[in-house]
This record gives structure tokens, C-alpha cells and sequence, in this order.
């Protein structure tokens, strides 16, 4: 099982984490990830919200390519940083020269070979007034950045889960439904075929029945289709789409959200990684400001030189070394506009970190409120299956005696088909806008249980 959660390991750990220490604890083969797969059908494990969300974790190749991203950038800083090493090269050669201009001049072909037996050159960056350490800086901002879309890409699969697991349950209890609706629909034709036989009911009852029955049975093989489609997209979600059948364990719970609006909103702004990630472009961009202004600054190298050849492979070496102060090309007009083109994106990031902290303003508001929405439809769906069932047994014991007609038993039926139904949508509806709520904030709530079934 350590596998398949290592990635949920890693979620919570990756802040403070290197890219080298990650990487040791991610699955480097194929092989890794198919033992998760296995693993778990071997085992014939019940497949809860967690189990479901831990292999997503582990599989989902959205989740892969974003941890790549990190390793990426992490390989990028390193790059920056090799500039303070000494760059060397080796060069070995054989050249036929022949000098027209000074053959002219001398009246005759001037004609030489020269060799090179050897020559190693050194170059080592002293000091570049700060330009590498600004662009490390930058590098290792955007590698925390990626740490961050890192997050947002685990916060999105977690949801993306949750409601392919939420939507599964709810159409099991579609097919329940459409199930229940199929046995009553045939117990009612089984009734009124007796009644006719012994010519207390029309012909006409018979017919009716047999008509609710076969839309019934067509509902239930959409409904047992819905199950299959709903698998799929939860198989899908997972990274595992060949997976094999799984037994599905779990229900639509109602659990009370125990939080007030501003509560959310302090949760979010710790854990919501599209904050920390449009604060870190700022700095970004504040650092690519300080980058520009330094296009006017030199840089002071070393440079050694060994060489050995000449007319033969070694009839002379020589050597040099000096420090040199190398200036750039100055283009005053075009540093000029670099600096404030840096300038102008350093204030739309600004803009953007405000932009995204609306909106997530937005969506904790908009999500919080519809899952108090749901939350208050519940009571009121529960008491029309309540009343639905009682309709349903009045209308049939009427039926019985025959002061019911087969039209009230069918609309008695369907409502109560339709109210159980919309019972179990609000239940999956309420945990969609929990999830949703969850999503915006950034993680996962603490609720107090409170089963809100129906007893029969």
C-alpha cells in the first residue's frame, strides 16, 4: 500500500522538500505504477472515497506531468548556477595554409603547415555584479511556483474524484430506484391480471399495467447504464481505465458543515495554492525589474590558455592568463525600454494576484452558500418521500377494493419514484457542493457525522 500513497506523502511534505529528496520517493517505472493496479484487484479491496482518491494520487498522469514540471525547474536552477564553474575545452588539430596577399607581395607562395598537439583553455566567471544571483532567484521562484500548480493540479484531482465517486453512489441508487419502481410495476400487473380473471376489473387495467411495466423496465436499463458510465469516468479520473470491476463501498451521507463564511475564508488563504502562486509571480516579476537595471554592469573573468605545436607537433608551446572586465553592448534606448516593459509586468501581476484573489472570493461565497442551499432542501425532500409513501399505501389499499383507478395507482407510483430519487440527487447534490466548497478553500473540511436516511 505504500505505493499508492506516496504522492499523498508528497502533498504533504513538498513545501519543504528539495526536487532531489522528492524524486526519491516518486515511482520511477512502469512497473511502480502497475502494482498499484494489482495490488489493489489482488487484494479485491473495497474501493471507499479514500481508497479512490489514493490511487488517483498515485496514477492520474496529470498529477505525473506536474511533479515532472518541479523536477524540471529544479534542473533549470542548477543550470544558472554552473555559470560560477570553470568552463574548460581541449582542442587538437592540423591546418595547410597558404597566404595569397603576402605571396603576391613576396613574389612567391608563401605555404606552411601548422599543427596543434594540444590546447586547453580555461574560462572562470569572478564576479558579475549580481546578474547570476538574480536569475537563479528567478529560477527558483518559478520552481516554487510549479510546486504550487503542482498543488493546484492534486486539489482539482481530488475534486474531479470526489464528485466520479459521489456520482457513482448516486447511480446505484438511481438503478435501487428504478429497481423498486420495476417490482411494484409488476406486482400491480400481477394484481390486476388476477382481478380480470375473475372479472373484477376491466381488461383496461391489465393494459395500463402492462404499459407503466414496460417504461419501467426501459428506466431501469438506462439506470443500469448509468452505473457502467459513472464507473468509467470514476476509472478514468483515477488513471486506471483498464482497471477490473471493483466492489464499490460507501453512501450518500449528509454531514453538517460546523464553519462560518469567515472561517472559510482564513482556511482558504492558507491553503489555496493559486494565492501563494500569484504572490510568487509578483516577486517574480519584482526580481525581473532588478534584472533589467543591471544590463549596464560588467562582468570580470579568468582566462588560462595552454597550447603546444607549431611547425611540427612539438617544436613549441606557449601560455597565457589574465583577468579581464567585459562590458556589455550598451543600447541605452533599448536597456531603457527593457526596464520599463519589467515595470509594467511587475503591475500586472500585481493585478493578477487581486484578480485571483477575488475570484476565489468568489467561489468560496458562491460554494458556501449553495451547499447551505442544498443542506436546507434535504429536510423538505425526506418528508415528500415520507409523504409519497404514505400516498402510495393509501392508493393501493384502495386498489385492493376497488375504489382506486389504475391511473392513481400509476401517478401514486411515480411520485413516489420521483420523490426517492430526488431524495438520493439532493444527498449527492449536498455532498457535490461540499466538495466544490472543499475545492475552493483547498482542503479537505472537518464535519460532524449526522446520517440523514430513510426508514421505511
Amino acid at each position: 500500500m505504500k505505493k499508492i500513497i506516496i504522492i499523498f506523502l508528497l502533498i504533504l511534505s513538498f513545501t519543504n522538500a528539495t526536487a532531489d529528496e522528492i524524486k526519491n520517493i516518486m515511482p520511477d517505472t512502469d512497473s511502480d505504477l502497475k502494482e498499484v493496479i494489482t495490488g489493489s484487484v489482488s487484494e479485491n479491496i473495497d474501493m471507499t472515497l479514500d481508497n479512490c482518491i489514493k490511487i488517483a494520487l498515485g496514477n492520474n498522469p496529470e498529477i505525473l506531468s506536474a511533479f515532472q514540471d518541479i523536477l524540471t525547474n529544479d534542473s533549470k536552477i542548477k543550470q544558472i548556477w554552473s555559470n560560477y564553474f570553470p568552463a574548460i575545452s581541449w582542442q587538437t588539430g592540423w591546418s595547410h595554409i597558404k597566404q595569397l596577399q603576402l605571396s603576391d607581395a613576396l613574389n612567391y607562395n608563401l605555404e606552411y603547415e601548422y599543427y596543434i598537439l594540444g590546447q586547453i583553455s580555461l574560462q572562470q566567471l569572478l564576479y558579475d555584479f549580481g546578474v547570476t544571483q538574480n536569475q537563479a532567484t528567478i529560477q527558483r521562484l518559478s520552481y516554487e511556483s510549479s510546486k504550487k500548480t503542482f498543488g493546484e493540479v492534486v486539489n482539482d484531482v481530488i475534486f474531479r474524484t470526489k464528485n466520479a465517486y459521489y456520482e457513482l453512489l448516486y447511480s446505484y441508487k438511481a438503478e435501487k430506484v428504478a429497481q423498486m419502481n420495476v417490482d411494484n410495476y409488476q406486482a400491480f400487473y400481477n394484481q390486476a391480471k388476477a382481478l380480470y380473471s375473475i372479472g373484477f376489473n376491466p381488461k383496461i387495467d391489465v393494459t395500463i399495467a402492462q404499459v407503466n411495466l414496460s417504461k419501467a423496465k426501459m428506466n431501469l436499463i438506462s439506470a443500469k447504464n448509468l452505473v457502467y458510465t459513472s464507473q468509467a469516468k470514476l476509472n478514468n479520473i483515477m488513471g486506471v481505465p483498464y482497471i477490473e470491476k471493483y466492489n464499490i463501498k460507501g453512501e450518500l451521507n449528509y454531514k453538517h458543515l460546523n464553519m462560518s463564511f469567515e472561517d472559510t475564508v482564513s482556511k482558504a488563504i492558507e491553503s489555496r495554492p493559486e494565492l501563494k502562486k500569484a504572490q510568487i509571480e509578483v516577486e517574480k516579476a519584482n526580481q525581473n525589474i532588478k534584472l533589467a537595471k543591471k544590463a549596464y554592469f560588467p562582468q570580470i573573468d579568468f582566462q588560462g590558455q595552454y597550447q603546444e605545436g607549431g611547425k611540427h607537433w612539438t617544436s613549441n608551446n606557449g601560455w597565457q592568463i589574465g583577468l579581464y572586465l567585459n562590458f556589455p553592448l550598451i543600447n541605452g534606448m533599448l536597456i531603457n525600454n527593457q526596464i520599463k516593459e519589467a515595470k509594467y509586468l511587475y503591475d500586472k501581476e500585481l493585478a493578477n494576484a487581486k484578480r485571483t484573489q477575488n475570484n476565489i472570493y468568489l467561489e468560496i461565497q458562491t460554494s458556501y452558500l449553495k451547499l447551505h442551499e442544498k443542506e436546507n432542501q434535504l429536510p423538505v425532500a425526506q418528508l415528500q418521500v415520507k409523504q409519497a409513501l404514505e400516498n402510495y399505501a393509501l392508493s393501493k389499499g384502495r386498489y385492493k377494493v376497488g375504489e382506486a383507478s389504475p391511473i392513481e395507482m400509476r401517478e401514486a407510483q411515480n411520485t413516489l419514484a420521483e420523490s426517492e430519487l430526488q431524495f438520493y440527487k439532493s444527498l449527492y447534490e449536498y455532498n457535490l457542493a461540499k466538495s466544490d466548497l472543499e475545492r475552493a478553500i483547498g482542503m479537505n473540511l472537518d464535519t460532524d457525522k449526522n446520517f440523514l436516511g430513510i426508514k421505511k
